[in-house]
């Protein structure tokens, strides 16, 4: 009994572990192409999420005080693509002064509109606007026909914001898209609705 070949008890001892090298190979390549899958999947999704939407961080105090320094906000780009714009909408754009920066103030008069501001309240058509979202009545005056291819934009923090009473009007060209959402920091997370801010005509 023990001078048996030992050669078939080594096969069989040796079999099993060819076998585990092949698992744990297959193994690895299955985990690897898992691995690629979500992360094509995942930059697929950015893409098509770059898109559709923007994301913004707020920078100045022109908008305060609906909008703060330092909150990110989710601007839609194809709001518009689908839908009108309307007084009230709060818009990116690419800034007529400063054409490589982007800006973020409330439309205020649409192409067409005759806008003018005078005794601290803005009027649209002759029709003035119910503003609870400034944080004080402009101190400036004037009147203004905006283009056919253009908005008025003001900011909500009135005496403090570079807008178009100062610098003109807005081609519509220039904007980006329409703010939707301020995500971060989460405290403040809100959606920015559309107020409805032309009062009825006197």
């Amino acid at each position: 009994m023990i001078s048996q070949d030992p050669a078939p008890q080594l096969e069989e001892l040796t079999q099993p572990v060819q076998g585990g090298n092949k698992e744990s190979s297959s193994s690895f390549r299955n985990v690897m192409l898992e691995i690629l899958q979500t992360i094509l999947l995942a930059l697929i999704l950015y893409f098509v999420i770059d898109a559709v939407l923007a994301r913004v961080r707020v920078e100045n105090i022109s908008m305060e005080p609906t909008l703060q320094p330092g909150e990110f906000l989710l601007v839609s780009k194809f709001s518009y693509k689908f839908g009108s714009m309307q007084v009230g909408d709060i818009v990116v754009f690419h800034a007529p002064p400063s054409p490589n920066q982007d800006y973020i103030k409330r439309i205020i008069g649409l192409p067409g509109d005759t806008v003018r501001i005078e005794n601290g309240a803005v009027f649209v058509n002759q029709r003035p606007l119910e503003e609870d979202y400034i944080s004080a009545p402009p101190d400036y005056l004037g009147e203004w026909e905006v283009p056919q291819d253009s908005i008025f934009v003001l900011g909500d923090n009135r005496n403090s914001s570079s807008d178009s009473h100062e610098w003109g009007f807005v081609p519509v060209k220039n904007i980006v898209g329409k703010a939707v959402v301020v995500y971060w920091p989460l405290k403040e997370l809100k959606v920015l609705t559309h107020p409805n801010i032309v009062q009825a005509s006197h």
